[in-house]
């Protein structure tokens, strides 16, 4: 179970800026899983009946999953495929996606109702299905990634196009993500599309398998910190007393956060997200301490957090 779970990610942007492009290299990027994830994932999606069966010789059987799930369930879903039920209970997405990726692409575009369901397995990592007969619990234990326009034309803040919507169109369209669902989400990112130029004179960047050995290496290291902590795999598990011994700010650190908890109006929850991708960042950089830098860095990916996004759009 070391690999499972991570950080959840919402991207907003204007159409053709790579927001689903980058979504799909996840799977790419994230460590192998391991014998227990591969057992563990076979056996959800094989009660839902979505194993394929492989021809061997003379007979037919299904193989082990080796690859990390990506769902994607399309925006009209419904509660139930989302969640699980049925009058024989089945896996839902959330619970296909374990030990893999959930993306959910034009996250206002779902129902209300259905994205709310998603704040108790964010915070649990299982989902219980109650029936009369009977009760089920379904693991789901994945990284949740969604992204979204920036209003309903998907032009607002764009470089080049013109908005055509209102203040209180784009108010209203963001307002469809609730504050305690987004408060569920680690890293907001805004995603500007590039221009002609910067298009045609990039450069060739890192491929997934060199920035796949770095997420390995920086995994490693969690699996370490937490090796006598049952049940906690990565930084994105840590309680309250963890950050306090893994990810305690200094003075200077302490002085941006309090800044940033008061122009952003963060909650609670999102100042303890902010230090655990701090602390993932600074394991990425191979760093034993969390610093100030990775304190700033990890402040920067809440810049679309509720109170910003309101002043923005009003």
């Amino acid at each position: 179970m070391a690999a499972a779970g991570g950080h959840n990610i919402i991207m907003i942007g204007p159409p053709g800026s790579g927001k689903s492009m980058m979504a799909k290299r996840l799977p790419g990027i994230l460590p192998p899983l391991t014998l227990e994830e591969s057992l563990e994932t076979t056996q959800i999606h094989s009660v839902a009946g979505r194993l394929r069966p492989i021809l061997e010789g003379d007979g037919r059987h299904s193989s082990l999953i080796a690859h990390r799930p990506f769902r994607s369930p399309h925006h009209t879903a419904s509660q139930t495929s989302l969640v699980g039920g049925g009058s024989n209970p089945q896996p839902g997405e959330i619970s296909l996606a374990h030990n893999g990726v959930l993306f959910m692409d034009e996250l206002p575009e779902f129902q209300r109702s259905t994205l709310e369901v998603l704040r108790q397995p964010l915070e649990d990592h299982h989902i219980t299905i109650s029936r009369v007969k009977d009760t089920v619990e379904y693991p789901c234990n994945f990284m949740f990634v969604a992204s979204m326009n920036p209003c309903p034309c998907g032009y607002y803040n764009h470089p080049t196009k013109q908005c055509v919507c209102t203040p209180g169109q784009i108010v209203r369209y963001l307002n469809k993500i609730s504050g305690p669902l987004l408060d569920r989400i680690d890293i907001h990112c805004e995603i500007l599309p590039l221009t002609f130029s910067e298009i045609s004179q990039a450069k060739a960047g890192e491929s997934s398998a060199v920035i796949r050995e770095r997420v390995i290496a920086a995994r490693k290291i969690q699996e370490e910190r937490f090796r006598n902590t049952p049940g906690v795999y990565c930084n994105a598990q840590m309680t309250e007393r963890m950050l306090h011994e893994f990810a305690e700010p200094d003075a200077d650190s302490l002085d941006m956060l309090r800044m940033a908890m008061e122009r952003l109006k963060l909650s609670a929850r999102a100042y303890s997200r902010i230090l655990k991708v701090a602390r993932t960042i600074a394991d990425l950089a191979g760093s034993e301490k969390v610093e100030a830098m990775h304190i700033a860095e990890a402040i920067g990916y809440r810049n679309l957090d509720r109170g910003d996004w309101a002043e923005r759009g009003i």
